[in-house]
């Protein structure tokens, strides 16, 4: 409910923050024909966004999906670098003498299946690498990321004769994983495109009607950590648990001592958050096995909190090995598969970028932003290496007023992203929306990079 509750806070306050707001840098003229361009592509995009979204694919393994995004960045005159990172890629627009300026999009579905009811819903199924299926679906919005990206390639390139400087679009893989954006780095995505010195990346959410936008200062989304924790002990028959040393016992201690890391080590005004996602061990009924896997992931927005709880995780895991017996040979090990910092816009930064929405959308479109969520965003990490380079994170609407209206007089909120039944409600309107936006935030930040 607190979610719920400052989601009203800020609903109502969107009216007075976005008055208050200067006026945008672009010309009017040039703020006008981004507008057009991006509503003369509704039709194009939202026929693109049907086709991603009853197509989608996981993690590293959009290959269909890039080699879509791919043609249609060649052919608008794009620059196209691909397979990065297996799937990524990375489209350059050299425009003369200014800025580095990178637009990210994020590309993977998740393994959800969809219940949506829409007409065009993902019926997909996968099939991993052990064997099993999983239904995969769109549930988080990244098909419209996509079909955006490709309409503000099409505005920029239509508008290079107001700018110069180098543009750099980013289609990301394995968003969902906290992996894809340093697998590109650690790729080489450097080697192919120039640093940026801006970087930015936008996110539909349901809870603002489509045909608006947010840029809210300060903290948006939490770093974020996952991690496997390795147990090893001693296998054998269910009926000498006595000659054994017990995996799934360990496990099942360590989930409970991990419950308490938050409560007794991070002070309560930090915001934390440890889950333990899986538990991984054992096959049958009558065997006690060797080794058990715990999947965590935790979340946070001070470094020092992080450094708490991997220490508390480590010292926990470690005590209830040694309590059960264990060997050194075979003490437990804790492996680090995906990092991402928080996502923070500096109040500078977004300062400005309001005033440029409220002057290429209006201010009645211009929402407060939701408060800071405990979910997370990998985008930071294209930069995290890059001195000085600043990022910013833009929120856009997909909502439809009369379903928000609905649930919000129940105390709850429409499905919101992972859910089974997440839907972006006019979709055409949110993708253009988002077009225009993020072109706006683009030519402004090439305009104000070349009067400096």
């Amino acid at each position: 409910m607190s979610f719920i509750n400052g989601l009203r806070s800020s609903l109502l306050a969107g009216a007075v923050m976005a008055c208050g707001l200067a006026q945008a840098a672009i010309p009017t003229s040039l703020s006008e024909k981004v507008g057009k361009l991006a509503a003369d592509q509704q039709p194009e995009l939202e026929k693109v966004f049907r086709q991603l979204h009853a197509n989608p694919e996981l993690a590293f393994d959009l290959h269909d999906t890039s080699a879509l995004v791919a043609k249609r960045l060649k052919k608008l005159g794009y620059q196209v670098h691909t397979g990065i990172a297996e799937t990524g890629l990375a489209a350059v627009l050299k425009n003369g003498d200014g800025p580095v300026i990178m637009f990210r999009s994020d590309m993977d579905a998740l393994p959800v299946k969809e219940e949506s009811g829409l007409p065009y819903a993902s019926k997909k199924q996968v099939e991993l690498d052990d064997g099993s299926t999983r239904y995969v679906s769109h549930a988080c919005g990244h098909d419209s990321h996509t079909a955006w990206l490709l309409g503000i390639a099409k505005v920029m390139m239509e508008t290079r004769d107001a700018w110069s400087g180098t543009l750099v679009l980013v289609g990301q893989p394995a968003e969902e994983l906290i992996a894809g954006a340093q697998a590109m780095v650690d790729d080489g995505l450097y080697d192919k495109v120039p640093k940026p010195s801006l970087l930015i990346s936008a996110h539909v959410y349901p809870v603002w009607p489509a045909g608006t936008v947010a840029v809210k200062a300060g903290r948006r989304m939490a770093g974020s950590d996952q991690l496997d924790v390795q147990l090893t002990g001693i296998g054998g028959h269910g009926s000498r648990p006595e000659g054994t040393i017990d995996p799934v016992v360990m496990g099942a201690r360590a989930v409970m001592a991990y419950q308490t890391i938050v409560s007794r080590n991070i002070p309560a005004q930090d915001p934390a958050v440890l889950t333990v996602g899986a538990m991984q061990v054992g096959e049958t009924h009558n065997v006690i096995p060797e080794t058990g896997t715990l999947k965590l992931n935790l979340r946070w927005f001070d470094k020092g909190v992080r450094q708490t709880m991997l220490d508390a995780i480590d010292r926990e895991t470690q005590g209830i090995a040694v309590a059960a017996g264990v060997p050194e040979e075979r003490k437990p090990t804790i492996t680090m598969l995906g990092y991402a910092e928080p996502v923070i816009n500096e109040p500078a930064l977004a300062e400005k970028a309001n005033a440029t929405l409220v002057g290429a959308l209006g201010k009645k479109r211009i929402m407060p932003g939701i408060p800071p969520v405990m979910g997370s965003e990998d985008f930071p990490m294209l930069v995290a290496g890059i001195d000085d380079a600043e990022t910013l994170f833009v929120e856009v609407g997909g909502g439809a007023p009369d379903v928000m209206k609905k649930y919000m007089s129940t105390g709850e909120l429409p499905p919101l992203n992972h859910n089974p039944k997440f839907r972006i409600e006019n979709p055409g309107l949110a993708i253009t929306t988002a077009v225009q936006a993020n072109s706006a935030l683009l030519l402004d930040a090439f305009l104000a990079g070349n009067a400096d």
